[in-house]
């Protein structure tokens, strides 16, 4: 979505909840980051809140409001519906949701080998660095 709005952007700051597929101990998540910063050629940093405190994130803590306003207890009978809520979700300033149902499969119980994880072109932040570190475009694609 933002490809257009920033045509120059040569970084991207993902802040991220620490648990589940996208935590901080994930590989898969970590492999995945390596796989868009090659294909981007974004410099990705990443930093993870802390367990337990996911309502900082900004965006989420901004809009759930309006997300619960605007639903009014409709029942949330299929991922269209749920989507189609979000996605219609505005702000009286004018902030809007953007949202779209991702129909693909991924396949589960993915393994992440040390050879993989030792490829990632990735750099722990001094502060943090379990939580926070950024990964860029490899040199050389292993």
């Amino acid at each position: 979505m933002g490809c257009k709005g920033y045509r120059k952007a040569k970084e991207l700051l993902i802040t991220a909840d620490n648990g589940g597929s996208n935590g901080s101990a994930s590989r898969l998540w970590k492999l995945e980051l390596q796989g868009l910063a090659n294909e981007t050629g974004l410099k990705i940093k990443v930093c993870h809140f802390p367990p337990g405190t996911s309502k900082w994130n900004k965006i989420e803590h901004r809009m759930f409001c309006h997300l619960s306003e605007n639903w009014r207890g409709r029942s949330l009978l299929s991922h269209q519906v749920v989507v189609n809520l979000i996605a219609n979700t505005t702000t009286a300033k004018g902030l809007r949701i953007r949202a779209g149902v991702d129909n693909n499969n991924y396949p589960t119980g993915l393994k992440v080998t040390k050879k993989e994880m030792d490829s990632i072109n990735i750099t722990p932040a001094r502060v943090q660095s379990d939580w926070n570190y950024t990964i860029e475009q490899q040199t050389k694609l292993q």
